[in-house]
């Protein structure tokens, strides 16, 4: 999955498949974590948001199921 760069201290990379619904996180940290069925709303939420940590840490991560990578 390709990810792409985002500006965050929180989070380093951001990917997402539209056919499996997934999207993939890359934190500041290095660790990586998917995300499972998430709509492509939120990944372009994530996007656009002023703070995607925080957009992240209260729509993504309290939401969807995941699997470290």
């Amino acid at each position: 999955m390709h990810r792409r760069p985002v500006d965050s201290s929180v989070i380093a990379e951001v990917g997402y498949d539209r056919g499996t619904r997934v999207l993939e996180v890359k934190l500041t940290s290095g660790a990586v974590y998917r995300y499972l069925g998430v709509p492509a709303r939120d990944f372009l939420g994530l996007l656009a948001a002023p703070s995607p940590g925080r957009y992240y840490n209260e729509q993504i991560k309290a939401t969807y199921e995941f699997r470290q990578v």
